[in-house]
């Protein structure tokens, strides 16, 4: 299936399309004015070498979900991102700015996280552009989903709610239960492995306080997946259902790295449940090493004993079947729209031919009304 994106061509393991060819760009035309294609904006907040792989990470999980359902996304970025943290020319070729974003309406926007720089998140540099793009997602999106640091800035901003620090990094691929039968999370297993990477989260007794509804718990403690229903379905995930087989293993590398040239006192911890038993029991060797010598043998030694680490993606088709149930939440509230504004249309026809019913919500049905042309 392709992803039909306003930026140019990705790499060939994204399959997807130039949108700026004459074809592509009718066909997207036609379909949006049909309402048939789902507009998605990506806000990616990553920096460094992360910024172009968090793109194309989340292009490729929209990709794998999106059979059936022709899909246009575009890029933005908060004020502020420098050169350095960006790539450059690709992101002055590829991003618009957040006052482009404002300026628009769209079907879902995907918010990513970044790095903290300040104890409070409130103290953030990019904290009041960032609770302006969330107040216009509340009317200006059928849903959006704010992913880790953003999911925990976004409760702090709309309901006060802070997340707290936990005593040991959550970092790994943990085992998470499904909690509710939620149209996000129809299809999916009754567990599934997500991964997290992240010292802080949030207590299900602040949210369930405050209207949230818990899809998904770590099976041995914490939240995984919640949403909070207003205008727009917002989706809150403290994890990375995006993240590709090596990210784990790069972000460990990076942690052991700051480790070694002594901008951490903590040796990062192994994560949890991802590397073979043969990978764990070398680097738990090469861990007491370095932790009584930091020099770059012990980062050579890291490199060497990951790189040929057998890795095992267990968390791809949870991830696809989620952002599938996603989109087709969208398609259904957009069809919605579309009927309460369409004077000559049959809205309750149109939902029948679409949708079937699950409790009080709509979960969408088979139709070929979604596939894209060739």
């Amino acid at each position: 299936m392709v992803v039909n994106v306003d930026s140019g061509r990705f790499r060939r393991d994204c399959a997807v399309d130039d949108a700026r060819s004459p074809r592509r760009l009718a066909q997207r035309q036609r379909l949006e004015r049909a309402g048939q294609c789902v507009t998605i904006g990506l806000l990616n907040n990553m920096a460094g070498a992360a910024f172009k792989a968090t793109e194309r990470q989340f292009v490729s999980l929209l990709d794998s979900a999106s059979e059936g359902i022709p899909i246009h996304v575009s890029f933005y970025a908060l004020p502020g991102m420098s050169t350095a943290e960006t790539g450059g020319r690709h992101f002055a070729s590829h991003y618009s700015s957040v006052d482009a974003l404002l300026d628009t309406q769209l079907d879902g926007l995907i918010v990513t996280g970044r790095e903290p720089k300040t104890a409070s998140l409130r103290d953030e540099p990019y904290w009041e552009d960032f609770t302006r793009v969330l107040e216009w997602a509340r009317t200006n999106t059928h849903s959006a989903i704010w992913s880790c640091l953003a999911a925990h800035a976004a409760i702090l901003h709309m309901d006060g709610i802070d997340r707290r620090k936990s005593e040991e990094k959550n970092f790994g691929v943990f085992d998470c239960a499904r909690v509710s039968d939620h149209l996000l999370t129809q299809g999916l297993s009754p567990r599934f492995q997500v991964p997290h990477s992240r010292w802080n989260g949030v207590a299900e007794e602040d949210l369930s306080a405050r209207g949230y509804s818990i899809l998904s718990r770590i099976v041995d403690d914490g939240i995984d997946i919640f949403v909070k229903q207003e205008k727009s379905l917002f989706v809150f995930f403290q994890g990375h259902l995006e993240y590709e087989s090596g990210t784990l293993m790069r972000e460990y590398r990076r942690d052991v790295q700051r480790f070694v040239k002594g901008e951490t006192d903590a040796y990062p911890p192994l994560p949890r449940g991802y590397f073979d038993s043969e990978t764990e029991v070398t680097l738990t060797a090469v861990r007491e090493k370095a932790i009584s010598c930091r020099n770059t043998e012990s980062l050579n030694n890291i490199l060497a004993a990951t790189e040929g680490a057998n890795i095992r993606n267990t968390w791809q088709s949870s991830a696809s079947r989620i952002y599938r149930n996603w989109l087709e939440w969208i398609c259904v509230r957009k069809n919605e729209s579309k009927g309460k504004h369409d004077a000559g249309g049959d809205m309750a026809a149109d939902r029948e031919d679409l949708v079937t019913r699950h409790g009080d919500q709509p979960s969408i049905a088979k139709s070929s009304r979604f596939i894209a042309p060739r």
